[in-house]
């Protein structure tokens, strides 16, 4: 499988780059969990994408990167759901595979936002259910 971003954009030329988490450790702790099947959704602040940054897509397939930058995983978005931080259900938090409960999820993406811009209970997320296309650590 190539590891190479060009080749990987050649490849998936509508793909954007992201990293999961705000720090080296989530990041590796996330892509965990993405490769072994736990976690099949993430979320992200509606602030983050009113700056230009182009928002998750349906259909659309992206590129994880690690940490250091080296293309970790593709994924493809499936599902798309705008809502508050606090409309989120029990069943979307398990999605993410992070937590064992809705309480532990507000409680660590709370967190996450307070480091990240800002928080508050009613501020608008977008939650993304997505399918692992390929795991670019596996020959």
């Amino acid at each position: 499988m190539p590891k190479d971003l060009r080749t990987l954009k050649v490849r998936y030329p509508s793909a954007r780059t992201f990293k999961f988490g705000d720090d080296p450790a989530l990041s590796s702790a996330l892509l965990s969990l993405v490769r072994n099947g736990k976690k099949v959704a993430t979320c992200s602040a509606l602030y983050e994408f009113q700056n230009g940054e182009p928002s998750p897509e349906i259909g659309r397939r992206d590129i994880c990167l690690d940490w250091d930058g080296t293309p970790a995983v593709v994924i493809e978005t499936v599902e798309l759901i705008q809502c508050r931080f606090d409309e989120v259900t029990e069943e979307m938090a398990l999605a993410e595979g992070e937590d064992e409960n809705l309480e532990g999820w507000r409680a660590g993406h709370r967190g996450y936002f307070e480091r990240n811009g800002g928080f508050s209970p009613d501020m608008q997320i977008i939650w993304e259910r997505f399918v692992l296309i390929e795991d670019l650590a596996t020959e």
